[in-house]
């Protein structure tokens, strides 16, 4: 019976932070700018694979989604929060929040711009303000690249968009060493050496 009540409050307090989380107004709110009470931990998890959970089952509805993902913020501590005016509460992230699924790339050499979209609606160019970093994978040795969304906020790029991306690397001197790297918006992001690119078939 005590699981139950605690469902129907965890769900009431779910349908208030949403009632909260769809201020009126346009744009991303100010999230940087609130400072509200922690308020513990909500069940909800983002999966690596961009899929969003509520209490172990999957929030199909996408503009809910879309609606919570302008409300994150990842703070100095590491932890990713849905943060309102009025309170902030903790949730799980498996990897990164957003997924990078698709890639537009203009332009050439330095007029070169690569411009990536997550699964949640974001339009990100790549630049020196939202960089790209690749990391390579603890379990399995595989290349991961990250885009910097907005705040602390990353997208990890799909494998497809992944394999996209590298297609436009070039090899370029970076203090001295030869790196295999992309270029956006005037900046160079390094990939990996030139001579660890056999990694990137894994």
């Amino acid at each position: 019976m005590a699981g139950s009540e605690d469902t129907l409050r965890d769900t009431a307090g779910l349908e208030a932070l949403i009632s909260r989380a769809a201020a009126p107004g346009r744009g991303l709110p100010p999230v940087d700018k609130w400072n509200p009470d922690f308020c513990g931990d909500l069940d909800m998890e983002i999966k690596a694979d961009g899929t969003w959970f509520y209490m172990g089952t999957p929030i199909g509805r996408q503009p809910l989604v879309r609606l919570f993902s302008t409300v994150l913020r990842k703070d100095a501590d590491g932890r990713t929060y849905l943060v309102t005016p009025v309170e902030k509460v903790g949730i799980r992230v498996e990897d990164a929040p957003f997924l990078a699924v698709e890639l537009d790339v203009a332009g050439e050499g330095d007029a070169r711009v690569m411009t990536l979209r997550t699964n949640v609606g974001d339009i990100v160019e790549v630049s020196a303000g939202n960089p790209l970093r690749f990391v390579i994978d603890k379990v399995n040795g595989g290349l991961k690249p990250y885009l910097l969304v907005r705040g602390r906020l990353e997208a990890l790029l799909a494998r497809p968009v992944m394999y996209e991306l590298v297609s436009y690397g070039e090899e370029v001197i970076i203090d001295g060493k030869p790196m295999f790297a992309v270029r956006s918006k005037g900046s160079v992001f390094p990939i990996m050496p030139s001579g660890e690119l056999e990694k990137l078939s894994r």
